[in-house]
């Protein structure tokens, strides 16, 4: 669906899926300093949904609330921070992170930008929109995409993918009001966040096969960094 990479590897399934809970864990930490009810919390019922359908334990999931609320008694310190730059063959990432200590994630993105190139803020981002992405599908036969996009106030759409999913693009502000209009035009909403979509994005055609493995190679080191929250590149496709 174009504008998060995404890693790759059913051999990797398993730390894949704890490195996702871990990054989530920090997500509703953050999202909970505004409210540990996620009925009058809209950012944080958001992301304990997608806890929820990736089947974050009960435990983990409560635990992160109530540490991000302060009702464990610890400090939640974590910064968002935004690297920019490019990987190998110019293509743009963007990088999201979310850090208790900067002076440590600073140098480690300079070493994970070597084969690339790291820039300043401003010098990718401008080639990118910031929007609300919300993926969802049919719950009831014959539900119209298009019109339900219309109907539930979402910019734009793009077409279903080989599993029946639609990916509804919303302005930034909207994603939580567009993601409680779908069901109503019969969708059933499996994520709703924001992110970034590249304006340009890079033919993945128009590199060879071996600086796209180099591409992907070095997205994959991005991912899998600790503080490394979502990794956006150009690609298409």
């Amino acid at each position: 669906m174009g504008a998060q990479w995404k890693a790759k590897g059913k051999a990797q399934a398993a730390d894949a899926r704890g490195k996702l809970f871990g990054k989530l864990a920090k997500d509703i930490m953050i999202a909970a300093r505004h409210g540990a009810d996620p009925a009058a919390n809209a950012r944080l019922r958001l992301v304990v949904e997608q806890a929820r359908k990736v089947s974050m334990p009960k435990d983990t999931l409560e635990r992160a609330i109530k540490k991000g609320a302060g009702l464990t008694g610890e400090a939640v310190n974590f910064e968002h921070v935004i690297y920019e730059g490019f990987a190998p063959h110019r293509v743009p990432v963007m990088v999201e992170c979310l850090t208790d200590n900067v002076n440590r994630t600073a140098p480690e993105m300079r070493v994970l930008f070597r084969k690339g190139q790291l820039g300043t803020s401003g010098s990718v981002s401008w080639d990118f929109d910031h929007l609300g992405f919300i993926e969802a599908e049919p719950a009831t036969p014959g539900a119209d995409a298009e019109m339900a996009a219309i109907e539930a106030g979402a910019q734009d759409l793009e077409a279903a993918d080989e599993d029946g999913v639609t990916l509804f693009l919303t302005d930034p502000a909207d994603l939580d009001l567009v993601s409680r209009a779908l069901p109503a035009q019969g969708f059933t909403v499996l994520s709703a966040k924001l992110g970034y979509k590249p304006k340009n994005p890079v033919d993945p055609s128009s590199l060879s096969a071996e600086a796209l493995e180099e591409v992907e190679a070095f997205l994959a080191a991005l991912d899998e960094y600790d503080d490394v929250q979502t990794v956006f590149a150009g690609l298409a496709g």
